[in-house]
């Protein structure tokens, strides 16, 4: 089968049989974007998708000319192999897949950190492909006492994110011998999850590695970054719509924000809510400037993406970096977020509905 009406879209999420049964434009949290759309005269539907029902969404899919998705990657404990295959299959029959699963394997895992680490966004990172390896290299990065942020390489929710550092006194006795042993594997480590509600922890180095063991199976792998101090001066989200700044999202606390000084590390602050504001908001011009003018050009040059091939929706996370010569702020690329991003501005609404637009009729 392949798809033959023109001008009309579905609009990709997850839920079970009920919800696939009972959707309508309206009992979503996409609905602001299937007004926009109507209003630009653009059929939407929902494509309610599971994957033990994902032929019947196959089948929808090849009747559409667009087709937007919002899917994690790690889903109520399922991935997005099924789903993947079956939006290349969608894609290759002509339709319109965004984020099409090319670009998010580009993109849309925390590789993209390491790719770009040499970009005006980047800092110092480095990529673990087994256990091994991080075993033999991440004692080295460790030897300053200076704490280190492990990602694995995909995942979403803090999932698989831990900060971790060498215990006060393993630090203070590595930098007086000026780094030159190593911490071994019994070395205390202070360590901590990103997900929600975690806590700092002590363990030995070699117990952590354990852990992380599972991040590795099925060719996973783990990236490694420099924690940023100025964390607790919060996290800037840029919305983006292809290559436009379509939106900010600004968020005082987030994830592994330290625990107040001289207090016990449980008594850390958990995530406060992510305020919204339009891309016209002054106090983000520059980093709008850096975006669309020099990083955002500099990365599709790099990872071999044409501008229409980049996401109809997608955001950037960023972190400020340390000040610059001239005393001006950096910022430190935290993540970017191609496969579900929501909720989102008010005013990415009309740049997403543009967008798809321009697609079905251009």
């Amino acid at each position: 089968m392949t798809h033959t009406n023109r001008g009309r879209v579905a609009l990709l999420y997850p839920g079970d049989v009920q919800a696939r049964r009972e959707a309508t434009t309206d009992n979503n949290r996409l609905s602001p974007i299937f007004r926009a759309l109507a209003e630009r005269g653009i059929t939407a539907d929902p494509a309610v998708y599971d994957d033990a029902f994902s032929d019947e969404v196959r089948q929808q899919l090849m009747l559409v000319d667009a087709v937007l998705v919002w899917v994690n990657p790690l889903q109520e404990g399922q991935g997005r192999s099924i789903l993947d295959a079956m939006l290349r299959e969608v894609a290759a029959a002509g339709v319109f897949v965004s984020t099409h699963p090319d670009i998010i394997q580009k993109i849309g895992t925390k590789d993209v950190l390491y790719q770009t680490r040499n970009m005006g966004w980047g800092c110092d990172t480095h990529r673990y492909l087994s256990l091994e390896q991080m075993g033999q290299e991440l004692p080295a990065q460790l030897a300053s006492g200076k704490a280190r942020v492990l990602k694995q390489y995909r995942g979403n929710g803090g999932d698989g994110v831990w900060k971790i550092q060498l215990a006060a006194k393993v630090s203070d006795k590595t930098s007086e011998k000026s780094g030159v042993d190593l911490p071994e594997s019994d070395a205390p480590v202070s360590v901590r999850h990103a997900k929600r509600g975690s806590v700092e922890e002590q363990m030995a180095l070699g117990a952590f590695l354990e852990r992380c063991e599972s991040y590795f199976e099925a060719e996973g792998h783990m990236i490694d970054q420099a924690y940023q101090e100025r964390l607790p001066e919060g996290m800037v989200r840029c919305y983006l719509v292809h290559d436009q700044v379509a939106g900010f999202g600004h968020q005082a606390i987030n994830a592994l924000y330290p625990a107040p000084s001289d207090t016990d590390p449980a008594d850390v602050p958990q995530p406060g809510p992510r305020l919204y504001y339009p891309p016209t908001l002054p106090a983000f011009q520059g980093l709008k400037h850096h975006l669309e003018q020099k990083w955002v050009p500099e990365m599709q040059q790099l990872l071999d993406i044409e501008t229409g091939r980049l996401p109809v929706l997608w955001d950037c996370d960023f972190l400020l970096g340390p000040k610059d010569e001239r005393g001006e702020d950096t910022y430190v690329l935290c993540e970017i977020n191609v496969s579900s991003v929501a909720p989102f501005p008010d005013s990415v609404v009309p740049y997403v509905a543009d967008a798809t637009a321009a697609q079905v009729k251009g």
